[in-house]
């Protein structure tokens, strides 16, 4: 018998009703996930779900999601392997390279000489502050400087010649200020005493034999000396030249020279040279140690640095050997911070994690994003997976109205 109208409802009506229910439910269970956003009140006290789920449980979700990540994702080992990979010889090499090549470019731009009034400033604390108290305390050791100053004296002093023009130079020096025939002349003067005279005139007649003693004796030297000391006081004009004369016909410059161009410490003793090279050391040591620091100080306060850096500056700025080298610096470094890397690695991340507190910006990051904008992500990641959720209900719910269709039907 055909079936009535009214009974054609009551079968079509249970699956049409089922997937409406089982759609708008899960959609309203989803959406309850996130809304409303903040609590709702009626007469003062708190509706029920209000806020959603996830606002209102937001800073433990904070806390497991934080969980999660340190625990799982965020290890040490991972860290220590992600260091690993992005500190990579070459690609530190290339960061270092790009550092030196953004300071030189820098440099080069910086109108200001900045960088050349902090350069200033380092070499005059360096060279006048820092130097000298350095060397106040490196001065006190017995062995300061004795390796270094044994071969200055061995490659400079030992085989140090003056040139022709140098003796030449010394020469006419001697004879213009130590050797002038006026001084020569009151030096004899001042040796002419009568006690030398008589002491020479003494020995004179005692020492010699034959025919000098014969001179002697007779006529001595006494009477020589005297005029000679007379002659000097009353005629100095006359003397200066006839010392002059004598300087000259005994070519006392010429024999001056020879002596100087053939002198060298070489030819001395050996234990001569020695004690030299001792006396020399210590000499230079002693300086040092009282007065080296003073010195490095006036040293320093005497120098524009201000304008000694900007040479520097402006040296390095078109240096060629500069911008060839950074490359070898850069690969140098990284090649440090590699090997630095391969034994402390592990040491650094375990004492970057509690520093960087990762698992607090997670939990601050999370806490701090609003519930619109943590649905807004949520739904832009998983939103055809929510979709099929809520399509899910309405096929259940279809599928339930057809079971309780065909019941009512075989009824």
């Amino acid at each position: 018998m055909p079936l009535e109208f009214s009974n054609w409802w009551q079968i079509i009506l249970p699956p049409v009703t089922g997937s409406i229910i089982g759609y708008f439910t899960n959609d309203l269970a989803i959406n309850m996930l996130f809304r409303p956003y903040k609590p709702l009140y009626f007469f003062q006290k708190q509706l029920p779900f209000t806020p959603g789920l996830i606002p209102r449980n937001q800073e433990r979700l904070a806390q497991k999601v934080s969980d999660t990540i340190m625990n799982s994702l965020l290890t040490p080992e991972e860290l220590q392997k992600l260091a690993k990979r992005l500190l990579q010889t070459e690609r530190v090499k290339g960061a270092i390279l790009w550092l030196l090549q953004l300071a030189l470019k820098q440099i080069k731009e910086d109108k200001k000489q900045k960088s050349a009034k902090i350069l200033a400033d380092i070499l005059r604390d360096l060279i006048g502050d820092s130097l000298p108290k350095l060397l106040k305390v490196l001065a006190r050791k017995d062995d300061f400087l004795q390796n270094q100053i044994d071969q200055i004296f061995d490659r400079i002093l030992l085989e140090f010649k003056l040139t022709e023009l140098q003796a030449r130079q010394l020469s006419d020096w001697l004879l213009q200020v130590i050797f002038a025939p006026d001084l020569l002349r009151q030096a004899l003067i001042n040796f002419l005493t009568d006690r030398n005279i008589s002491v020479i005139d003494e020995g004179f007649r005692e020492k010699t034999s034959g025919t000098y003693w014969v001179v002697a004796n007779l006529f001595g030297v006494k009477n020589a000396l005297s005029r000679l000391r007379t002659f000097c006081l009353d005629e100095q004009e006359m003397a200066n030249t006839r010392i002059k004369e004598l300087l000259l016909s005994l070519e006392i410059r010429n024999r001056l020279k020879e002596f100087f161009l053939s002198f060298s410490l070489q030819n001395l003793p050996v234990a001569t040279v020695k004690q030299l090279r001792q006396t020399t050391n210590k000499a230079v040591r002693d300086y040092l140690q009282e007065k080296g620091a003073i010195f490095l100080h006036e040293f320093s306060t005497s120098i524009d640095w201000d304008k000694v850096s900007v040479l520097i500056i402006n040296r390095l700025q078109a240096s060629m050997v500069v911008n060839s080298s950074l490359g070898l610096i850069s690969e140098e470094l990284a090649l440090i911070l590699e090997r630095y890397l391969e034994e402390d690695l592990e040491k650094i991340v375990a004492e970057a994690i509690p520093i960087l507190s990762i698992d607090q910006v997670i939990i601050e990051r999370i806490k701090a994003t609003s519930p619109e904008n943590l649905e807004e992500a949520t739904q832009s990641i998983v939103k055809s997976e929510l979709q099929a959720i809520v399509n899910l209900g309405g096929i259940l719910g279809f599928i339930i109205g057809v079971i309780q269709s065909l019941l009512l039907f075989l009824r």
